[in-house]
C-alpha cells in the first residue's frame, strides 16, 4: 500500500528545560517547566483548552527506575483532563510520540495536541539508570557476559573501521564538532570544547569507544504543540510543518543481524520519510542525529544518504556535517553535548529544528535552513525513527 504523500502537520510551539544533572527537580517539575516554555513560545498565545489530547514519550518505569508511569504522569502535573497516551519505544520514544500524535491529527481525531518527552536518569547511580543492572534484559543469554551499550555500538564502529578504513580520529571529530556546537546552546548539558587529542587519550570504555566518545545519562524534558495547517496561523505566523515520518525495525539481538556496518532500521525509516515528504537526502538543510556514541553518528551519515557508503570518515574530514558545512548535523550539540534523557531526546531534537527553521537559533543558526531532519535509533539498532520538517 502506498504511503500518504500529502502528510502535513504544523508545529506551533516548542520548549524544553536545560538538560543536565537536575537533582533539584523531580520528573514532574521538569515536565511542567518544558510545558510552560512550550506555551510561552506560541507567538500569538494559546488557550490551554485548545489542547485536545497529549502524548508522553518516556522509558521511565520500564528501562529506568522501574516505577509505574502512565498517561496520568503527564496529565496530573499539568492539570489536564484530556486523553494522554504514553509511548515507550526505547531511545526513539520521543520521536515516535511525535509521529503518533501527528498521525492522530492526520486521521482527523484531533486538531491541536501536545507531545512531551521526559526522563529522570540521574537520581539513581549511572550503572542503574539503564537496562544493564535493572533486570529488564537479564533473561538474555549475553546479559551476564558483559554486554553493554558501548560494547554493542562499538561492534558497529569496529566493523566499519575494518571494512572502510575509518579511524578513531574520524569518530573523535564527531565529538569535537558536537561539543563545539553545545557551547552555543544554552540548553546543553556539556558546554565546553574538547580536542581530538583529548578524545583519543580519554579512558577506554569499549573499543573503539573511549569516555569522550559516549553521551552522558541526563535529566531533561521537552515539549511541542502540533496542530492542523489550517489552525496554525491562529497561533503563529511562523509555523513549521512535519511532512514526512518513518519507523524502521530490525532484530533485537545484534548477533542475529546480517550486517555490522549499517543499521537496516535507519535505512528503512529514512526511505519511508523521504518518500512521504517527496524529497531526497540532498534536499535536507540540517539534521539532528542520534549520536549516543560517535561511531553511531558517523555510520548514520551513510544510512541516511548524506554521503556514500563507507565515506562517512572522509565526509567529516571534508567538513560536510560541520556547522558551516554542506549539511550541518547536531547543531544543538547532539546527545553527546546536549545530553540524552532518553524519552526527551526526540522531542528536544524537534525543538532544535523548530528554532532553526524559524531562523531563531542564535549563534548556531544554519543559513537558509529550509528542511530539517530528526533521527533516533532505539535500543542497539532494533528500531529507528526519522521525522522531516519544513518551513514552507
Amino acid at each position: 500500500m502506498a504511503r500518504k504523500k500529502n502528510f502535513k502537520v504544523a508545529v506551533v510551539g516548542a520548549g524544553m528545560n536545560k538538560f543536565g544533572e537536575l537533582f533539584h527537580q523531580s520528573y514532574e517539575d521538569m515536565i511542567v517547566e518544558a510545558y510552560r516554555a512550550c506555551l510561552k513560545s506560541v507567538d500569538k498565545g494559546i488557550d490551554e483548552n485548545d489542547i485536545q489530547a497529549a502524548w508522553l514519550g518516556t522509558v521511565q518505569g520500564s528501562l529506568i527506575r522501574r516505577e509505574l508511569v502512565s498517561g496520568s504522569s503527564l496529565a496530573e502535573p499539568l492539570g489536564l483532563s484530556i486523553p494522554v497516551t504514553r509511548i515507550e519505544n526505547v531511545c526513539a520514544a520521543g520521536s515516535d510520540a511525535i509521529r503518533n500524535a501527528a498521525c492522530a491529527i492526520m486521521a482527523g481525531l484531533y486538531e491541536t495536541v501536545l507531545v512531551v518527552g521526559a526522563e529522570k536518569m540521574r537520581d539513581v547511580p549511572s550503572r542503574a539508570s539503564l537496562v544493564a543492572n535493572r533486570g529488564i534484559m537479564s533473561h538474555l543469554w549475553w546479559h551476564p557476559r558483559g554486554a553493554s551499550a558501548p560494547m554493542v555500538f562499538g561492534q558497529i564502529g569496529t566493523a566499519h573501521m575494518h571494512a572502510y578504513g575509518t579511524t578513531r580520529e574520524h569518530f573523535a571529530k564527531v565529538a569535537v564538532k558536537n561539543h563545539h556546537n553545545g557551547t552555543l546552546n544554552p540548553h546543553a548539558f556539556f558546554r565546553f570544547e574538547i580536542t581530538v587529542e583529548k578524545v583519543l587519550n580519554a579512558p577506554m570504555v569499549s573499543w573503539p569507544l573511549g569516555l569522550l566518545d559516549c553521551c552522558p545519562t541526563t535529566d531533561g524534558a521537552a515539549a511541542v504543540i502540533l496542530t492542523t495547517p489550517e489552525r496554525a496561523r491562529q497561533y503563529t505566523d511562523k509555523p513549521i510543518y512535519l511532512i514526512g515520518t518513518g519507523l524502521g525495525v530490525d532484530v533485537a539481538n545484534s548477533h542475529w543481524r546480517s550486517t555490522y556496518t549499517e543499521w537496516p532500521a535507519n535505512i528503512q525509516a529514512a526511505r519511508q520519510a523521504y518518500e512521504m515528504a517527496g524529497i531526497t537526502p540532498q534536499d535536507i538543510s540540517l539534521a539532528e542525529l542520534h549520536d549516543c556514541f560517535t561511531c553511531t553518528e558517523l555510520v548514520t551519515y551513510e544510512d541516511l544518504g548524506f554521503c556514500e557508503k563507507g565515506r562517512g570518515g572522509k565526509w567529516i574530514d571534508n567538513g560536510g556535517p560541520m556547522l558551516d558545512g554542506e549539511k550541518p548535523c547536531n547543531v544543538s550539540g547532539g546527545l553527546k553535548a546536549k545530553g540524552h534523557p532518553v524519552g526527551a531526546t526526540g522531542v528536544a531534537q524537534a525543538n532544535e529544528i523548530f528554532l532553526q527553521l524559524r531562523g531563531e537559533a542564535g549563534k548556531r543558526q544554519v543559513s537558509n535552513a529550509r528542511l530539517g531532519l530528526t533521527h533516533n535509533i532505539g535500543g542497539a539498532g532494533q528500531l529507528s525513527c526519522v521525522n522531516i520538517y519544513s518551513n514552507e
